[in-house]
């Protein structure tokens, strides 16, 4: 998996190192939506089962595989 410098200092927050690569490899390969943003990089959600189906979203560069920032997202709503 590519990852930006960013998402590697990121990921060192206690509320982000929680997140297991694992989880971002379901988001990016079974999403539950997608969206793209207005600067190009992608937006995936998908529910996860062992965080009791919280979202995680995951942000995409443009060129669709770099990760550049995961977090669970509170405000997700599957049919927005």
């Amino acid at each position: 998996m590519k990852k930006t410098e960013y998402f590697k200092c990121i990921q060192k927050r206690p509320d982000r190192s929680i997140i297991k690569e694992e989880w971002i490899e379901q988001v990016l390969t079974h999403p539950l939506k997608e969206e793209i943003q207005s600067d190009g990089r992608i937006r995936k959600w998908a529910r996860i089962k062992e965080m009791d189906g919280r979202a995680l979203r995951v942000i995409l560069l443009n060129d669709g595989e770099t990760v550049h920032n995961t977090f669970f997202d509170r405000s997700f709503r599957e049919d927005r």
